[in-house]
């Protein structure tokens, strides 16, 4: 009886014919040119990466090749498997979004291998819609306002900034030597906006005796700037 189903799950398979073939690349050709524009409209911003995108492309390709060639044949399905699970891979991921485009890709492929494609068709059109609703979501930006200046000074700096954000900029690092002290607070756009009303808190800041450098800094998740 074992012999019987090792001979069965290894030697059937779905025998796709060239056109079923054919059409499934074609299929998966078309939408994973809607992941690449997907992707290069949802990302313009210093995340965009060329060859990503391309290669998302080819992963949805490739993807179905794999699912063609192992159809129904368990034993294959199984030895990919084992495969597989010795490659390593190191690609670095800058924005938490790239992973759901590699997931779709793959699950594309999947699907237009298996000639799902009514699945594949639908369910691209439904994470279509929901990135270019909610695709150009970006994070919160965060200020760093940063004043090296005399230690004699520190007292007055911290007055300063009190002032000029409300009380609301939070102290993230405070650092001394015998006679110098810096300071670095952080601080949201909105504060940073209503600061700057009242004038520049940087030029400000200078009219304290003993200021030797000051500094605006913008941070986000996909740079430093």
């Amino acid at each position: 009886m074992k012999e019987v189903l090792y001979q069965y799950f290894s030697h059937y398979s779905g025998a796709l014919t060239v056109q079923d073939v054919l059409l499934s690349f074609l299929v998966a050709a078309i939408i994973s040119v809607v992941i690449f524009l997907a992707y290069r409209l949802t990302h313009s911003g210093t995340t965009y990466s060329a060859r990503f995108n391309v290669s998302l492309v080819q992963l949805t390709l490739v993807t179905t090749l794999v699912m063609n060639v192992i159809g129904n044949n368990v034993a294959l399905s199984l030895g990919m498997v084992g495969a597989l699970s010795i490659v390593r891979f190191r690609t670095a991921i800058k924005d938490p979004r790239d992973t759901a485009y590699i997931f779709w890709g793959i699950a594309v492929g999947i699907c237009c291998g298996v000639a799902e494609f009514m699945i594949a068709g639908i369910g691209s059109a439904v994470i279509l819609f929901y990135l270019l609703i909610f695709g150009h979501v970006k994070s919160n930006e965060r200020f760093l306002f940063i004043v090296r200046g005399a230690l004699a000074s520190a007292e007055e700096i911290e007055k300063y900034v009190e002032t000029v954000f409300s009380g609301a900029a939070k102290l993230k690092v405070q650092n001394t030597t015998e006679s110098t002290v810096e300071f670095i607070y952080e601080a949201s756009r909105s504060m940073v906006n209503a600061a700057k009303k009242g004038g520049d808190p940087v030029k400000g800041v200078y009219k304290i005796a003993g200021i030797t450098a000051a500094n605006l800094v913008c941070q986000n998740d996909e740079i430093n700037s």
